[in-house]
């Protein structure tokens, strides 16, 4: 009976580590996002927090602050943690390659948001087609305007995939449909620099009808300095359909935005990781579908 008594308490303390051993590894799943300083990196962490939660997952969320060398500390500092999967929105899809091959030397899988990785091993990319996005914003200039269109584009963060892609569709339609593009400016996806560029650029190119800015917040910007010259004739059409972006198409500010789903970008990376810590397949590429949003 004593046997029996201590064979079932060997037992219990056995399972007891092996059910604690899981539960711990289920704590390992990291965020590393470019900058919390923009609402729809926000959004995109808010979803994978909902779903981390809903797997039963505590998730480990480093900030970026748009600083390559930043990103690359978060991620070395999650690697000496012993994460299982790291989530990476990259600040700059050259520069993030560094942390990436940080993680491929560790071992540890690793799975981009919004924007992809130039260099590393990436097991999968989940992010909006946005190629198609920058064609839907231009192809929606040229129904409202037609091939007599002047053009302004405020860009993004140079090097990353969301502007290179975004550009490119819009480039395209500009091809298909001949409207003009007056001049493309970076504005770092960046509401204050999004009116400073615009600002200037009102003074340069006084003929312009229309601006395609490839966020919402340097559409906001953009809209800023054109209202303070009192240029409200021009058209303005954002990307991302964060909350302030939808709320000025409502008010008649911006003409439109073409609409990503954050949320679903951080939830599906959550989902993602999950398939990977239980050792299951999953899609090198996952797209997540864009609406257009007008009033």
């Amino acid at each position: 009976m004593k046997f029996r008594k201590i064979f079932t308490a060997i037992v219990a303390i056995t399972l007891n580590f092996s059910f604690a051993s899981q539960a711990l590894a289920k704590e390992n799943i990291a965020l590393v996002v470019s900058t919390l300083n923009n609402p729809f990196f926000v959004n995109l962490k808010e979803g994978a927090v909902n779903k981390a939660k809903e797997l039963g997952y505590e998730l480990v969320i480093l900030d970026s602050q748009n600083n390559p060398a930043k990103e690359l500390a978060n991620v070395e500092d999650t690697i000496v943690k012993g994460t299982k999967v790291i989530l990476i929105n990259p600040t700059d899809s050259e520069a993030v390659g560094n942390a990436v091959l940080a993680a491929n030397k560790a071992g540890i899988p690793v799975i981009t948001l919004d924007r992809a990785s130039v260099k590393g091993e990436v097991i999968s990319h989940i992010a909006s087609d946005n190629v198609a996005g920058g064609k839907m914003a231009g192809d929606f200039i040229f129904q409202k305007l037609g091939a007599s269109a002047k053009v302004i584009q405020l860009q993004g963060i140079v090097g990353t995939s969301a502007s290179r892609e975004r550009g490119e569709g819009f480039t395209n339609s500009m091809k298909d449909n001949q409207f003009t593009i007056l001049t493309a400016q970076p504005a770092d996806f960046d509401r204050a620099k999004g009116m400073n560029v615009m600002q200037n650029l009102l003074t340069a190119y006084p003929l312009v009808q229309a601006v395609f800015a490839e966020n919402d917040e340097m559409a906001l910007g953009a809209v800023r300095a054109i209202q303070t010259a009192g240029r409200n004739d021009i058209l303005v059409v954002g990307f991302d359909g964060t909350e302030d972006g939808i709320k000025s198409v409502e008010r008649g500010k911006m003409a439109a935005t073409v609409a990503q789903q954050p949320e679903k970008i951080g939830s599906i990376g959550i989902e993602i990781a999950d398939k990977v810590i239980k050792g299951e397949k999953v899609d090198t590429k996952i797209p997540v579908e864009l609406k257009l949003i007008t009033k």
